[in-house]
């Protein structure tokens, strides 16, 4: 059992309120939005535990996670489920709010797929200089880790589907949450060169899956 409790006490007392507030504020997709948030806390743990041995040897393996990685990864959705209760849940800004919300945790999922499977498979170059750079530095990429990374995205994207009965927008939530990876790996940059942490690179990747993919939805309907 303690292989998939990777928050430590304080991280767990913060994912149980955020996870009870998302499950009040979706209404009628509570159940939806909350199981999507314990999917990626599943997937998360699982990947997290994949060569665990080699993480170790090269000093990139995290045991145990606090209260800002849950910030840093539940806050988007958090904020999009609250939204999704203000709108009232129906029309073109709800489903728009909806597909923001599935492809904020797609975005965190394929980030967390990408460093945690990625970091195991080839050497990895700096996204924007495309140098090599050691395994575990932010912003470091390999091409094992960006195909990993759409996978993630993709195992939370078809649930998609089930709110919007669209592949398109399967195909929407998939795609801005692996834009959302690419986001987080350019903030890794940005990063280690003394601008933000790693939270604010989590943050900005959950932004940048949820904005993109509300735009598309949204404008699709007007258009």
């Amino acid at each position: 059992m303690n292989t998939f409790l990777t928050l430590d006490l304080r991280g767990l007392v913060l994912a149980f309120l955020l996870g009870a507030s998302v499950l009040i504020a979706g209404g009628r997709l509570g159940l939806f939005f909350l199981a999507l948030l314990l999917l990626f806390l599943f997937l998360s743990a699982i990947v997290t535990m994949i060569g665990k041995s080699t993480k170790k040897k090269i000093k990139v393996y995290e045991e145990r996670r606090g209260w800002k990685n849950v910030v840093a990864n539940g806050f988007v959705p958090f904020i999009l489920a609250i939204l999704y209760y203000l709108s009232g849940g129906n029309g073109v800004l709800g489903m728009a709010i909806v597909i923001a919300y599935v492809s904020s945790i797609c975005a965190v999922t394929a980030d967390k797929f990408s460093s945690e499977l990625g970091v195991l498979f080839g050497k990895p170059i700096m996204l924007l200089t495309m140098r090599k750079v050691k395994p575990g530095v932010s912003g470091g990429v390999t091409f094992a880790g960006l195909v990993f990374g759409f996978i993630g995205s993709l195992f939370i994207g078809i649930c998609t589907f089930y709110v919007s009965q669209s592949i398109v927008f399967v195909g929407v939530a998939v795609v801005s949450g692996f834009v959302g990876d690419l986001i987080d790996s350019v903030a890794g940059y940005f990063e280690e060169n003394g601008i933000g942490n790693k939270y604010t690179s989590n943050a900005f990747c959950a932004v940048a899956g949820a904005v993109l993919s509300f735009v598309v939805v949204f404008l699709s309907y007007l258009m």
